[in-house]
Order: structure tokens, then C-alpha cells, then sequence
């Protein structure tokens, strides 16, 4: 059964091999076992029922929560020569009746509804009509009270489907569900543990970043000008603050959009639909944007304020890189955000137990801000999955800047804070530190006390911003709600006694997380957007970035080896195989410095599912004996990133001179200190060595010593 699920797999997507987990989940359907699949955004979750259903007699029943998911799956089913279709709130009474005479005519082989479709009796008599082999529930935590995103339409969902004539099999699946959730799912759709299949929550192509103690606005524009080609989402947790933001970036000349629950439905679809055809690359949204979208090509996801727990922020992350290609993850962190999610909780959540849930949700959250260990790990645990091993390439794995005492100015803070008997918030505060005329202070005489102008050389913004970072490394508390006051902690008083220092990291420049793509990705990504405006569908349901990059590495001249590029079956082979051989074939006669190959060496390396062509022409610069430095800059990304691209061709085979990572004595000391505080986390590592031996050292020993 599975040989042959390989074959449609190939046929119609495109792909070799299966992904982790969907050939278990897969042969467990066509054995009749209903079966619940928890797996990470972009691994491949819908192929786990589309593929059973062009397997199967009748039709595949695919209940989803999100009109826009049902309309992005069926524009990617039919692109692949799949008959699919989708009945929801959109349709006229009239449409509605006539594709039900198609699905009773079999012309389809997928139908996506609504959970709240099944509570109409005269649909249920329908759907009994129908030989339906199978049930997919998609978004399944939404049948947790315990989950980010409970609806209690689902709970009918087990009793509708077990009324079915046709007994079908129940496929629940889901990307974002704690253990608790995972057993409200088994639970409620009364799946025995044993058919879970959970393949894990990692991620291994986001790289993920919380900056904390920046002006948001100033960073989020020097961000979007070195990523401008590139498209991304920045979830803002109120609509006041989107407003903002969209405003300030339009005035600034940028291609942004704007969505919320205060726009007009017909408003919210443009926009929408504007990013999903990349008219524009930069959406400005509250978290009611983008569940379900289906847009693979997103290159980075910016959260503006922290969000109100983990599994919607990892949910909406995830949004990032769904192509498998290197995205982009980033949480701007300001203490007052928190005071934001606190009342948008008390707003919304009566039930006390409920409420106490969501409190300590947001503790979570905010412990994720400030831990200073790998933040993939701490997303995994979160999820009940234990990793040993740090990620390597979150932003604290990766932290190796050097930090600067800034003791003297906390106890400046402190000090003022004291002299006001810790009665005002940050406003007042840094306007007393930097000699603010403001008549408030003046009023109450605070233009006498000795702190008075103590900070005078720096703006009142960025005094502000050190009280922040202050606040989230718990120096100074935070008390009140609508007007935060501000207190000294137990750590702030240390700090005043002279007995904690108080370091900062020195903030790192912006950069662009993606490489610069060389003429050809252009060429074909101008092509695809040309075709996907003909055919009035969103670029990457022609091909996604992957398959373009996987071109630019291959560069087809036939149609037999168009078929092994990423993502291409035979459907798209016939539709777009000859333009876009064609466009291949006319650039590189104008380009003929494009027509050498970067190689991949004869070497035997492991087979990574997640394999770009980005490391590989890092991989080929070196070669070329160029600085990681030099690299970096020429390819407009971080010198981390380019690190890692080397790491991973050590890892797969293709380096085996480590002399150019370090020399014999510096392997001697790492191993040492390796030997001494072990290899789970990097930092104790580090600090067991001389301050030349870097990160990057490191993890080439590491490597390197696994391999023996």
C-alpha cells in the first residue's frame, strides 16, 4: 500500500520520499485505523489525507475552521489535476445546491466544509447518501477548552460522523497541541493512544530571535527595507497598533497591507488576496490573520508585542518558511505589552478556572522572553517534546556579542525611582532622568531632586528603553494595571548596594535573513507571477520558492529532468514543464557565466529533507577560500548564518579538512571543556574557553567528534 501511495505521491506533488510520519499516518487510514497526527507547520499535514483520498472510492470529507483554507487547498488540489471543492458561507444557496449535485455525482474527490456545516440535519441526510471513506478534522486542538483556539462546533463533530452509513475512517490533525490537548483530541474523537502519531514540533528551518529594548518602529523599517523582496507577516496585538504601523510604513513608500476584525469583509479579502498573489509582500495583521493560509513562499514572521501564549505564537510563526526554505522568526519584546495581554485576558475570559489557564499562559510566554537558553528548546518543551541538544542557530545559541556594564546607569534608574517613592511609571521617570521641562514634574517639584537631568545626554525614548530592558531582566518590577508603576526588586536593590552588576548586550545590526537571488530565481519568479496572473491564482500555487531554487540548482533542459525537480508531478510538468525550460534556456544563452554548476561532491552525506540552495553556494564561496565575513556581506546575510551553512556541509560529508576550523591545540582545549561540562548546551562550553574560541569552533568539534 505504501509503494503504491509513493507512486501518487510522485504523480501528482511531486515529491520522492514522505516526510516523517505521513507514510505511519497514511498506511494507518488505509487499514481502516482512525488516527490523530500531530505535526510542525509545513510538515506536510494535508498530504495525509489527499493522498488516501485519491486512493480510495467515493469522497474524502475535510473539515476545516477557516473559509480562507478551504479556497487556498482547493486552488492547489485543482493546479495538480485533483477534483476538488469546498461549501461554505461564501456560496449562494444556489451554488450550494449545485455542487452538492456534482459531489452526488462523484465528480470530486475532496470537499472541504465548516464544523458548524454538520450541526444542519438536512446536510447530515446528504452526507449519508455518500460513500465517504474518509473524515479529515483539521486544526483539531480546536476541540481542547484547554487549547489557544477552542470552538465548541467540533465537539459534535465525533457524534455526526460515527451516524455516517459509510463508517468512515477519522483523521485529526493538528501542529500546536500541549500533552493536555493531545489527550482532549484522543478523547473526544475516541482515538485509541496507540494511533498517534506525533512526529515532532521542531522546525529545523526558522531561525528564531526575541530583541528586546528597541524602538519597534525604527527596527521593523530597517528590517522590511533589507528583506523588500521577500514576503512577511507582523502581528500587532491590538488593531490601533496595525493601524499605526501600516501607516507609518505606507508613508515610508512600502508594499504593505492591513488586517483586522474593524475592516469590512470585502476590505479584509483584498488584502489578503493581495498578499497571497505577492501584490503586496508585507502584512500588517492582528492574530485573526492567517490561519490556514496556505502561502508557502512568507520569509519571516515579526511579532510586534508579545502574543498572549505559546501555542498561538508558534502557530503563527510557523506561518514562516512553509516551503522548507531558511525563514525567519522575531519577537519584539517591550515590558507594557504584557499589561496589553493582561487586560485583553480579563476582557474576554469569565470562567475563573479558564482565566487561571490563560494567566499562566502568558507566564509562559514572558519566561520565553527572558530565558536565556536555546528558545527552539524551550517552544519544544513547552510541547512535552525533550530535546538534549540545543538548536544552534536561535539567536541565543548564536549569542556570542560582547556586552557592555551599564551597572552605573541602573543604579541612576534605580536611584530616581526611589527619590519619586516608587509611585510613577516609565514616562515620568525617564522625563525626570533626561531634565524634561514637563509641567507635571515641575508641578510636583522634581526638577530639585538630585537625579534631576542625571541622564540628560541620552532621549527621553531611550532612557525609556533602558527602563524597559531593566524591567525584563527583572531589575525593576512592574505593579498596577491600566497605569503601571514601577518598583525596585529584590535584584534592583542588589544592584543599588553595589552587589549585582547589570550587563547589556551590544544590540546587533539588522540584516537580511535571505540570500540576494542571482538573475535566474528572478527570471523564474517573474514568470511564475506572470502565469499565476493569467490563471488568477496566487504564485506559489504554480511553484513554490523551493522548486525555483531547486531549478536554478538542476537547470532543466528536458522534460524528463524538469519531472525531478522539488515539487514538480506530471500535472505541472504538462501545464508549465516547456515555459518555463524555455525561460531556463533563453537565460543562460544571455547569461553563459550561469551555465557552471555549483556541484554537489561525489562524497556519500546524509539526504536532508530540508535542502536549499542556499547553503550549498555558501559551501561553494568557501571553497573558494573567502572570510566567513566576506561571505556574509557579499550574500547580504548574517555571519551566523553563513556558519551554519559551513557546519552543515561538515555534517554531510562534503568538508573533511578541519584545520581550517581550528588548529590542534584549540581542538585540545575545546575537548577539554567539552569533557568537563558535556556537549547539551554551548554557553558552559564557552565559558570553559579562551574568548578567541568561538561559537562556530565549537560546533565544528562537535561535529567532528560525532563522526568518529
Amino acid at each position: 500500500m505504501i509503494a503504491e501511495a509513493k507512486q501518487v505521491l510522485k504523480q501528482y506533488f511531486g515529491y520522492d520520499e514522505f516526510r516523517d510520519g505521513q507514510a505511519r499516518i497514511i498506511g494507518n487510514i488505509l487499514e481502516g485505523k482512525n488516527t490523530v497526527g500531530i505535526m510542525p507547520t509545513g510538515g506536510g499535514k494535508s498530504l495525509c489525507y489527499q493522498i488516501p483520498a485519491l486512493m480510495q472510492d467515493g469522497v474524502t470529507l475535510v473539515i476545516s475552521p477557516l473559509i480562507s483554507l478551504m479556497k487556498d487547498q482547493v486552488d492547489s488540489l485543482l493546479h495538480q489535476g485533483i477534483p476538488a471543492t469546498y461549501i461554505n458561507s461564501t456560496l449562494s444557496n444556489n451554488e450550494v445546491e449545485s455542487r452538492m449535485e456534482e459531489i452526488s455525482l462523484g465528480e470530486y474527490k475532496l470537499v472541504y466544509i465548516a464544523p458548524e456545516r454538520l450541526e444542519s440535519s438536512g446536510f447530515l441526510h446528504f452526507l449519508h447518501t455518500l460513500p465517504i471513506p474518509l473524515v479529515a478534522v483539521d486544526e483539531a486542538h480546536c476541540l481542547s477548552q484547554w487549547g489557544h483556539d477552542f470552538r465548541p462546533s467540533y465537539l459534535g463533530i465525533y457524534k455526526a460522523v460515527n451516524q455516517l452509513s459509510s463508517n468512515p475512517v477519522i483523521l485529526a490533525l493538528t501542529a500546536t497541541a500541549t500533552p493536555q490537548v493531545q489527550e482532549d483530541i484522543l478523547h473526544h474523537l475516541q482515538i485509541p493512544d496507540q494511533n498517534k502519531v506525533l512526529t515532532g514540533f521542531q522546525r529545523t528551518n526558522l531561525f528564531f530571535q526575541v530583541v528586546k529594548g528597541e524602538d519597534r518602529k525604527r527596527w521593523v523599517e530597517k528590517y522590511v527595507s533589507k528583506n523588500k523582496q521577500h514576503s512577511g507577516i507582523i502581528y500587532c496585538a491590538t488593531r490601533k497598533e496595525v493601524e499605526n504601523l501600516y501607516l507609518h510604513l505606507e508613508k515610508k513608500g512600502y508594499a504593505a497591507g492591513k488586517y483586522h476584525g474593524g475592516l469590512s469583509d470585502t476590505l479584509r479579502q483584498e488584502q489578503q488576496e493581495a498578499f497571497l498573489n505577492d501584490s503586496i509582500t508585507i502584512m500588517i495583521a492582528t492574530n485573526a490573520f492567517g490561519m490556514g493560509i496556505n502561502k508557502s513562499n512568507v520569509r519571516y514572521v515579526v511579532h510586534y508585542q508579545i502574543p498572549k501564549n505559546m501555542e498561538g505564537y508558534y502557530q503563527e510563526a510557523g506561518r514562516a518558511g512553509r516551503d522548507g526554505v531558511d525563514s525567519e522568526c522575531v519577537l519584539l519584546f517591550s515590558p507594557q505589552d504584557i499589561q496589553t495581554q493582561r487586560y485583553i485576558i480579563d476582557q474576554n475570559i469569565v470562567n475563573p478556572e479558564l482565566h487561571k489557564n490563560e494567566m499562566q499562559k502568558l507566564r509562559d510566554m514572558i519566561d520565553f522572553v527572558h530565558t536565556e537558553a536555546c528558545l527552539q528548546n524551550y517552544i519544544l518543551n513547552y510541547f512535552g517534546e525533550h530535546v538534549d541538544q540545543e538548536c544552534g542557530h536561535c539567536s541565543n545559541c548564536l549569542d556570542d556579542r560582547e556586552s557592555e556594564d551599564v551597572t552605573k546607569e541602573a543604579q541612576m534608574v534605580l536611584s530616581c525611582m526611589m527619590r519619586m517613592n516608587e509611585r510613577f511609571g516609565t514616562s515620568l521617570i525617564s522625563g525626570v532622568l533626561t531634565g524634561s521641562k514637563n509641567k507635571k514634574i515641575l508641578d510636583w517639584g522634581f526638577d530639585r531632586l538630585t537625579t534631576y537631568g542625571l541622564m540628560k545626554d541620552q532621549s527621553q525614548k531611550e532612557v525609556g528603553l533602558f527602563i524597559d530592558y531593566l524591567i525584563s531582566e527583572g531589575i525593576i518590577g512592574v505593579e498596577g494595571g491600566s497605569f503601571p508603576v514601577l518598583k525596585v526588586s529584590t535584584k534592583g536593590k542588589e544592584v543599588l548596594m553595589g552587589e549585582r552588576k547589570v550587563t547589556r548586550k551590544i544590540q546587533p545590526t539588522v540584516s537580511a535573513i535571505v540570500p540576494k537571488e542571482d538573475g535566474l530565481f528572478h527570471a523564474l519568479r517573474n514568470l511564475r507571477k506572470s502565469i499565476a496572473d493569467s490563471e488568477g491564482v496566487p504564485p506559489f500555487v504554480i511553484f513554490s520558492d523551493k522548486s525555483l531554487q531547486d531549478m536554478c540548482m538542476k537547470k532543466p533542459k528536458t522534460s524528463e529532468e524538469f519531472l525531478h525537480v522539488s515539487g514538480v508531478g506530471e500535472s505541472k510538468l504538462v501545464r508549465y514543464g516547456e515555459l518555463f525550460i524555455n525561460e531556463i534556456s533563453a537565460f543562460l544563452e544571455e547569461n553563459p557565466q550561469h551555465q557552471v554548476e555549483i556541484q554537489k561532491p561525489e562524497t556519500t552525506y546524509k539526504s536532508n529533507k530540508s535542502d536549499t540552495a542556499s547553503y550549498l553556494i555558501s559551501f561553494s564561496l568557501f571553497k573558494e577560500h573567502k572570510k566567513i565575513k566576506d561571505i556574509a556581506k557579499e550574500r547580504g546575510m548574517s555571519t551566523a548564518t553563513i556558519e551554519n551553512h559551513i557546519i552543515r556541509t561538515y555534517q554531510e560529508g562534503m568538508m573533511d579538512d578541519w584545520s581550517i576550523l581550528f588548529t590542534e591545540e584549540e581542538e585540545i582545549l575545546i575537548e577539554k571543556a567539552v569533557s568537563k561540562v558535556g556537549t547539551g548546551l554551548l554557553k558552559p562550553i564557552k565559558e570553559e574557553l579562551p574568548k578567541e574560541i568561538s561559537y562556530f569552533q565549537i560546533k565544528g568539534y562537535l561535529v567532528k567528534a560525532g563522526q568518529k
